[in-house]
């Protein structure tokens, strides 16, 4: 049986789907936290070895298959994965991955940044000569793709993806960022003696998740946030928040901040998410033509109008949340011929994959 298998490699879990040939799906496997950034390289190799063997486990009735495996198992693997931002970064990671897979490094192993996975839709729209993908869940990266006559994906430019201290706009940690952001600059006016404009459920629940009792002490907030996890000794007494990595502590907060914004409508909230959204459109709106721009002095951006903007990751997979960031590209000038979330990038990658191969 020729076996096609794509992973996605993310900062919150991997996913793993084998298609056959003809791009159904025979089996699905999930493995912890694969960022390549953030964990060893021991670390995301047994993410992906648990996520494929559990896929392997559903699709193959003989005995359980061992990786590496003693025979070889598949046709050609795709490897999307967060963190994977330079050729050197993908090459240490193919080399790790041709050994657990018994896949000789070269063209039937591809690995490259999970966004990738994400521009699998313009295969399908052979009239469509760009792609743009946007990946917004606990991190985020844009990147603009074309197609070559092969039908092989080229990566045309990139915006974002420098990680949640430095960039990660429009994601988890931007969220959370910006929420902590609101509340200091709130603080802020107060210290002016300005009035606020309105009450927030939001700045009650993240100032109650970190055990701040009152508004008058939000400014305790700074020293909860820069505490660095490695400084905390016994664990006894210890607040849970406490014994997580700082961007951890960021991104943990965005499901407060989602649900403040669209079941309370706490404007508050949903000023943080229109600043993220916008953050998120702007590294969008980079890689575009936008009016009045001139290609020759951006001679690999994309006209909007002759694209597909591809969306992936959890926080886009909200649809509100896609709308303000949707919202923020129409006020700078970037509407797109078509618009697609990619909810399934494994599965779409896996059938992408067996579909180029056997052509």
């Amino acid at each position: 049986m020729s076996l096609f298998l794509c992973v996605d490699c993310g900062g919150s879990k991997t996913s793993a789907v084998i298609c056959d040939v003809h791009g159904d799906i025979l089996g699905r496997g999930l493995g912890g936290p694969s960022n390549f950034s953030y964990i060893p390289l021991t670390a995301f190799i047994e993410a992906v070895r648990v996520a494929v063997s559990s896929a392997l486990s559903s699709c193959v009735t003989s005995a359980p298959i061992t990786l590496p495996p003693p025979t070889e198992l598949f046709v050609s693997a795709w490897f999307g994965i967060a963190g994977v931002d330079s050729p050197a970064v993908a090459q240490n990671a193919s080399s790790a991955l041709s050994v657990l897979l018994g896949i000789p490094a070269g063209p039937r192993l591809i690995v490259a940044n999970d966004t990738h996975l994400l521009a699998a839709p313009l295969r399908l729209h052979p009239d469509i000569p760009h792609a743009i993908t946007a990946i917004a869940g606990t991190g985020s990266c844009v990147v603009s793709f074309t197609k070559a006559p092969s039908g092989k994906l080229v990566e045309l430019a990139r915006a974002g993806g420098w990680g949640w201290l430095l960039g990660d706009e429009g994601s988890g940690y931007h969220v959370g960022r910006e929420a902590i952001r609101q509340i200091m600059l709130d603080v802020s006016r107060a210290s002016l003696g300005m009035s606020l404009s309105h009450k927030s459920t939001l700045k009650r629940k993240i100032l109650s998740h970190f055990g701040i009792k009152s508004e008058q002490a939000a400014a305790e907030i700074l020293a909860i946030v820069h505490t660095p996890e490695t400084t905390i000794g016994n664990s006894d007494g210890i607040p849970g928040y406490l014994l997580v990595p700082r961007e951890k502590r960021l991104s943990q907060l965005t499901p407060l901040v989602f649900d403040a914004a669209f079941k309370d409508n706490d404007e508050f909230a949903l000023g943080v998410l229109r600043n993220a959204a916008g953050g998120l459109a702007d590294q969008i709106a980079q890689l575009c033509i936008g009016p009045g721009e001139d290609l020759a002095t951006k001679p690999r951006g994309v006209v909007a109008t002759e694209a597909i903007l591809c969306f992936g990751g959890s926080l886009v997979g909200v649809e509100r949340y896609r709308a303000l960031v949707l919202d923020e590209l129409r006020k700078r000038g970037c509407v797109f011929r078509l618009v697609e979330f990619v909810e399934d990038a494994a599965a779409t990658g896996a059938a992408g994959l067996a579909a180029v191969t056997s052509a």
